[in-house]
């Protein structure tokens, strides 16, 4: 079976005790500098040479797009049409960072996303938890969650020690200006990019300095977070830059209101927008693709490399 750009199917190396620790592709032909291409996580090494798609499962009643997963069968039964459709990896959230959302307790939060993840741990792929608490977030990690993808880029108290303590987790650094209730009520930015690039190398250089592999380290720029229509646009033309600190750059642009600022459409119809989008992501560099709509983004990937465009 052949993947999505001609690649062989994914297959693992399993440790000794037959648990999976490799989730990789090989290309027909790989070039020798990609090699550092590889997200490391708590089960799995990603590898990053191929363009990967996150699945987003949100067990929320209130995200801007797909909520109303409340149910734990409902919201596996997604994660499972998700893979067929072509996801490499799962990121399950319990707490909606839309504008305008207010926090709910660590409990609740964990309540909603436990038995989605206790059960998609047999899914076979690298799972991702959406959260800011680190409470939530040692829970996660101590049930075997792969990956912590936090808006605040652990900017909590404890959220650094969580990931720092755990030997082996991944973990998603984003950039966020001021908080979900208000953080759209007027963002204002003088550079948005360099902005970008430099709160994200501090929150790296943290990392690294208390010990942390590089290798664990993916950077997300955070689009619609605090952020103007124009300075969203700027952070895909400018992703090089973020690119430059050495680490893959995540990509979430999935039906974002910056997109229906330029096409007219809800976010019901922004589907055609936001697989344009994620592939001028692609296209500047970034290696994950997180999106609601993962058939249609396997699509245009499949196209996109058949024509050579990635």
């Amino acid at each position: 079976m052949e993947s999505r750009n001609g690649a062989q199917a994914p297959f693992f190396i399993c440790d000794p005790d037959q648990k999976p620790r490799y989730f990789v592709m090989r290309p027909s032909t790989i070039p020798d500098h990609s090699a550092s291409l590889v997200w490391s996580t708590s089960r799995y090494q990603v590898d990053l040479r191929v363009v990967r798609v996150m699945g987003i499962v949100n067990v929320t009643p209130d995200s801007f797009f797909d909520g109303g997963r409340s149910s734990a069968a409902v919201a596996l039964k997604h994660c499972e049409t998700l893979l067929q459709q072509g996801a490499d990896l799962l990121d399950i959230g319990g707490e909606s960072s839309r504008p305008g959302a207010e926090s709910i307790s660590a409990d609740q939060e964990w309540q909603r996303i436990e038995p989605v993840l206790r059960d998609a741990l047999s899914l076979g792929v690298p799972l991702s938890i959406d959260t800011c608490k680190p409470e939530v977030m040692q829970r996660a990690l101590d049930l075997g969650a792969d990956i912590i993808n936090d808006i605040r880029a652990l900017g909590a108290d404890g959220a650094m020690d969580v990931v720092v303590n755990h030997p082996q987790c991944g973990v998603c650094l984003m950039h966020m200006s001021g908080h979900p209730p208000t953080m759209q009520a007027a963002p204002w930015h003088v550079d948005i990019v360099s902005e970008v690039r430099d709160f994200l190398a501090e929150r790296v250089l943290a990392l690294v300095e208390r010990g942390v592999d590089r290798q664990r380290i993916v950077l997300d720029p955070g689009i619609g977070f605090g952020k103007r229509v124009e300075d969203n646009f700027a952070l895909v033309r400018g992703q090089q830059a973020l690119l430059d600190l050495g680490h893959p750059v995540l990509a979430g642009w999935s039906r974002k209101s910056s997109l229906g600022a330029v096409t007219g459409k809800p976010v019901s119809d922004r589907l055609c927008a936001s697989v344009a989008a994620a592939l001028a992501a692609a296209q500047c560099g970034a290696r994950i693709l997180r999106v609601h709509d993962v058939d249609a983004t396997v699509d245009a990937l499949r196209v996109w490399s058949a024509a050579g465009l990635l």
